[in-house]
């Protein structure tokens, strides 16, 4: 592309996995202070925060950047061991009600996308009946959304690897949304480029099935080769690191793609948000991590083709 990067993308991050702040404690105000007065970044995701005066001070803080913030309910989630499609009816609820306390502090902040995943893939035995809870758990989260002014997407995740979750591949992904949506249209889906290569799919097998249901796209890298390597599975190492299965190739890719089923779009009339989601690994530096992201999509971006 010879127009820049902004004209097309709305860049993002998600602050609770670049920063050590994914159970709601730690230094949240130094960090999101670092990621706002970075004008790179035009959209930030953040996580529960649990003092209610950090929180207060966030969100004057985000209020005052005029970055659009969204709402990663996902820690929530992963954090308590929560299972948004258990087969177990008070476990599920459990979820649930997790989530509904996340939309509360969503709407607190004045925040109206949030974010979540599904719980465990069961088998395939039991895959129906865990998409029928998840179905149901995703309806009254989108109701309980829908009275707050809050736009729910669910993210895809791995299946075999890492997470292990039920929505999943691109076929699981199209059914929710297509369940989901037939009673709460604004409800959409969230897919990584990290998690491609954990769901063994291309960015066309990822995107295409379900490209009338994007809302957000997050892009990191991941890795699979040794399962002693901290950065194994789901943890979204550097790009570039060691071993790791996205660098600016896949990133390419993905982007091209993005283009090829509308969320990018190429007369740049509406501008889709890409949020990084790395983390650092063992000592790494998290100013570092991100500047070698934003090097990385900008070198991506002067090779996208569409």
């Amino acid at each position: 592309m010879k127009e820049p990067l902004h004209h097309y993308v709305r860049p993002g991050i998600v602050h609770f996995m670049a920063h050590p702040v994914i159970k709601g404690e730690g230094p949240i105000i130094e960090s999101l202070t670092e990621l706002v007065t970075d004008p790179f970044f035009e959209v930030i995701e953040i996580s529960w925060i649990k003092d209610p005066a950090i929180r207060a001070e966030a969100k004057a803080l985000l209020e005052s950047s005029g970055v659009t913030v969204k709402y990663g309910a996902q820690p929530r989630l992963l954090t308590q061991g929560l299972d948004i499609n258990s087969l177990e009816a008070a476990t599920r609820q459990r979820a649930v009600d997790e989530m509904k306390a996340g939309l509360d502090e969503a709407a607190e902040m004045g925040i109206t996308d949030f974010g979540l995943l599904s719980g465990k893939y069961p088998g395939e035995a039991d895959a129906a009946a865990a998409m029928d809870a998840l179905t149901t758990s995703m309806n009254e989260v989108c109701a309980y959304a829908s009275d707050r002014g809050i736009n729910v997407a669910l993210e895809v995740f791995d299946r075999s690897i890492d997470k292990k979750c039920l929505v999943g591949p691109a076929d699981s992904a199209r059914e929710i949304a297509e369940r989901v949506k037939a009673t709460h249209p604004s409800f959409g889906l969230m897919v990584d480029l990290s998690h491609i290569p954990l769901l063994h799919e291309s960015p066309a097998e990822a995107l295409q099935p379900v490209k009338d249901h994007l809302v957000h796209i997050h892009i990191g890298n991941a890795y699979m080769d040794d399962q002693a390597n901290p950065a194994y599975g789901d943890m979204h190492p550097r790009f570039g690191y060691p071993g790791g299965a996205n660098d600016v190739p896949e990133i390419v890719s993905f982007l091209n793609e993005l283009f090829k089923v509308g969320y990018l779009k190429s007369d740049g009339s509406s501008r889709g948000a890409v949020s990084f989601e790395l983390k650092p690994v063992g000592s790494e530096n998290p100013r570092s991590m991100i500047a070698n992201g934003q090097r990385k999509l900008v070198e991506a971006w002067s090779q996208v083709t569409v």
